[in-house]
């Protein structure tokens, strides 16, 4: 490839926001076997409140996002209610701002009667149905991951003990394993440390999903969640990256990356030496500092990490 014509698929690929493009088998034709895989990112849209979606797009794909990733109470507290022209509205927002929608997260925030590991059958079975209803949604909005985060709905009940909170989740995502494999969609399991009393570490997590026994189900690992473990977040990465699929990208002050004391320097490398594909997704829970604010300082502190990292 003459120099001319690297720098012009270069620029092609920065037009697109294709900073997955370099982890392609195309991409490592082009720059080398030796080049790292690089980083892509996206934001959390309920940063913004109660920004119109269309806003919430153009806004941080001028920031330098190349995804957004949607809690559906968002747009209705029920997926279920959200409309067949929004979603056609909400995908037609995201492409008119060249940003891909990346999937969903939250999944269960703000609804009721459903619940993970419920020991009332019906519940449980309700709470698939839902999932499969969320699969759905995702895939019509271009996605392929959904996050399982929500705190609320998966906390043991009394007198549930974790052996049967393991057998009941299980029992759950498996009824919707079928309908997340036929549409593409992956589960993203997220450990949640001192946030709920499931599913708290990574190993925690990983052994729910070996027990779901999907090629659909797998690992994200949170910053803020992570930092309540005792091993430390490099070598956390590192020990389960083969599960890993997603990462939430947060500060122990639950603000964005860069805007506390954690060092990004080593999570970067450790994502870099086990060649993370997936999306690195900023999610906080301060909004104080204001949703620009967050959105900036975030992504410009993560690209100055991934320079340094990356090279």
């Amino acid at each position: 490839m003459s120099s001319q014509s690297r720098r012009t698929f270069l620029k092609g690929a920065a037009s697109l926001g294709a900073v997955a493009i370099a982890g392609s088998e195309a991409a490592r034709n082009v720059f080398g076997a030796e080049n790292p895989v690089r980083l892509k990112y996206s934001k959390c849209n309920e940063t913004f409140q109660d920004w119109p979606q269309e806003k919430i797009f153009k806004f941080i794909a001028e920031c330098g996002y190349g995804g957004v990733e949607i809690a559906p109470f968002t747009i209705s507290n029920y997926v279920t209610d959200i409309s067949r022209k929004e979603r056609t509205a909400l995908r037609k927002h995201a492409d008119e701002a060249k940003i891909r929608i990346v999937g969903l997260h939250w999944l269960l925030a703000r609804t009721k009667g459903l619940h993970l590991t419920h020991p009332d059958a019906a519940v449980r079975r309700k709470t698939t149905e839902y999932l499969c209803e969320l699969a759905k949604f995702c895939s019509e909005l271009g996605g392929d991951v959904m996050v399982f985060g929500s705190p609320q709905q998966r906390n043991l009940l009394p007198g549930v003990s974790r052996d049967e909170g393991m057998k009941y989740a299980a029992e759950v995502f498996r009824g919707a394993m079928p309908t997340l494999e036929k549409l593409e969609i992956m589960l993203a399991l997220e450990p949640l440390g001192t946030a709920t009393n499931f599913m708290v570490t990574a190993a925690d997590t990983v052994e729910l999903a070996e027990m779901v026994d999907s090629p659909n189900c797998k690992l994200l690992l949170d910053c803020k969640a992570m930092v309540s473990e005792s091993t430390p977040i490099p070598e956390l990465i590192r020990k389960h990256g083969s599960w890993l699929i997603h990462f939430h990208a947060n500060d122990a002050n639950r603000r964005g990356p860069g805007m506390g004391d954690l060092d990004f320097v080593p999570i970067f490398e450790a994502l870099r030496d086990i060649k993370y594909r997936g999306w690195v997704s900023v999610e906080v829970f301060d909004y104080s500092p204001g949703p620009e604010a967050l959105a900036r300082e975030s992504i410009e502190y993560m690209k100055k990490v991934e320079a340094r990292v990356f090279g």
